[in-house]
């Protein structure tokens, strides 16, 4: 076994410069995106900037459908890199993802930028049918193209993570750990939690992106033969269960990070227990019965898929809180932890997952979701989510596999300044839901202008601290050797 180990460490090992690849893409398309976020903030705000509504919806589309695709490749290379240190990866599958994931990034942003879709990452039917002359019905397919060429290569690494984990472990079954939770085989402590998370992301990002391929396809059909018109609440539900689930699994693949790389800096085991075994198993069947608190206000969907969606809302949290975050705090409390760049970030990541939970709660209210899910409260839960969460998981893995953590005071800065940014930035958001300010809006009235401005000067400390972590692991990152976090 310890042969076998050392055998899968030495593939991951030479495997590294794929994973090279897809941190230097992913650092340098987030400070690009970020700095689209800032722009649309600002042209909200009462600065010089203007935008006409036009330009505004693009950008909107390019950083929503930007910031979730490059998060999920991210987040993948994560996955990636730790469970390649368990079962045997194939290299040229996980490249040949990144391939075709930049041949769908040209197509999306062919259709945004030359074709000037604008329909946002959503594409909800039927507006991307019904531009009025906006853009073309050739600028819809190939945005719409792009996200299923996306899937296809997220498919593709997930059937090739799937055959090496049954190849090792016999099933998904066994992977997540279900003979140990129902007592048929005792509890492992040395089991893997990277592959109990790997299982579950595999389990329920395939359907997600199954769903997606199918509304996909759909849509396409719809905007070549209109005469086919399918049922726009089906069609909304599909999108919302494809959409939550790859952005749930994009937090769930950056959070093995978590898993592997605390207990190196605590000296302390994450170890598996039935009660881990269990969280996660809640999670995998939660996250794919959630998503109708999204449809909360469709008020033609049956009534109990509104029920199910807020009932979901309210327990989908516990596990998360009971498992990895107390789990977390367990593990470095009195550890005498060496704070870094890394370990800062990964803490934070924590935090932002745990504290995202709460706005989306409160969402999943029906009362409150009736007032405010058509405001700035939504995109201030995602933001916290992706900015707060799964965002500095990744860059706490850059960071650590490149630089063993030690950035000097510019990255530990730099994570103060990303910290702070991002938790103001939430804030905007948030607060601006409060006050009923409306979502989707590229014009907003002279007494929102302030929460926008807010929202322009924390987006910019954010991509400015982003850029104090980023920029020294860009420097390091051809000579490094990333083999930190497996010794």
């Amino acid at each position: 076994m310890a042969t076998q180990q050392a055998d899968y460490a030495t593939l991951a090992t030479e495997s590294m410069p794929v994973v090279k690849l897809y941190l230097a893409i992913g650092l340098i398309v987030f400070a690009g995106l970020m700095s689209v976020g800032v722009v649309m903030r600002a042209a909200q705000g009462a600065s010089l900037i203007s935008l006409g509504p036009d330009l505004f919806y693009q950008l909107m589309t390019l950083h929503g459908a930007g910031m979730v695709g490059t998060t999920g490749l991210a987040a993948l290379a994560v996955n990636w890199y730790f469970l390649s240190r368990y079962v045997r990866l194939n290299p040229r599958i996980f490249l040949a993802t990144l391939i075709l994931s930049l041949l769908a990034v040209a197509m999306i942003v062919g259709a945004i930028v030359i074709g000037r879709f604008a329909a946002a990452w959503t594409f909800l039917y039927p507006l991307p049918a019904n531009s009025l002359g906006q853009w073309s019905t050739g600028a819809a397919l190939f945005f719409v193209g792009g996200l299923l060429v996306l899937g296809v290569a997220f498919l593709l690494v997930y059937l090739d993570m799937g055959l090496a984990i049954v190849r090792r472990y016999g099933s998904i079954a066994r992977a997540l750990g279900l003979p140990m939770l129902f007592g048929r085989e005792p509890v492992d402590p040395a089991h893997p939690p990277t592959v109990v998370v790997s299982a579950v992301v595999l389990i329920v990002n395939v359907l997600g992106i199954a769903v997606g391929a199918v509304v996909l396809v759909m849509t396409m059909l719809h905007l070549v033969y209109p005469a086919l018109a399918p049922d726009a609440l089906l069609m909304k539900n599909l999108i919302f269960f494809f959409g939550h689930v790859f952005v749930n699994a994009t937090i769930y693949s950056g959070v093995i990070a978590v898993y592997e790389i605390l207990p190196l800096y605590a000296r302390r085991p994450w170890g598996v227990s039935r009660l881990f075994l269990a969280a996660w198993l809640a999670v995998t069947l939660m996250v794919l019965a959630v998503y109708p608190h999204h449809l909360l206000m469709d008020f033609a969907l049956p009534a109990w898929m509104a029920v199910m969606g807020q009932v979901m809302s309210y327990a989908s949290g516990i596990p998360v809180l009971a498992v990895t975050v107390f789990g977390g705090l367990l593990l470095i409390y009195r550890s005498g932890i060496r704070w870094d760049a890394a370990s800062s970030l990964l803490v934070l990541g924590l935090f932002g997952w745990a504290a995202g939970i709460v706005p989306a709660v409160i969402d999943g209210m029906i009362r409150v979701n009736l007032v405010m899910h058509n405001t700035l409260w939504v995109p201030g839960h995602f933001h916290f989510y992706l900015v707060l969460g799964v965002l500095p998981m990744v860059l706490g893995f850059a960071s650590y596999l490149c630089s063993n953590g030690e950035q000097g005071r510019t990255g530990r800065l730099g994570v103060s300044v990303f910290a702070v940014g991002g938790i103001l930035l939430s804030l905007s958001f948030l607060v601006s839901g409060a006050l009923s300010v409306p979502r989707r809006f590229a014009v907003h009235d002279e007494a929102w202008q302030w929460l926008a401005d807010l929202g322009a000067l924390s987006g910019g400390l954010v991509l400015i601290g982003t850029l104090m972590i980023a920029l020294p692991i860009l420097v390091r990152l051809p000579r490094a050797q990333l083999t930190g976090a497996g010794t």
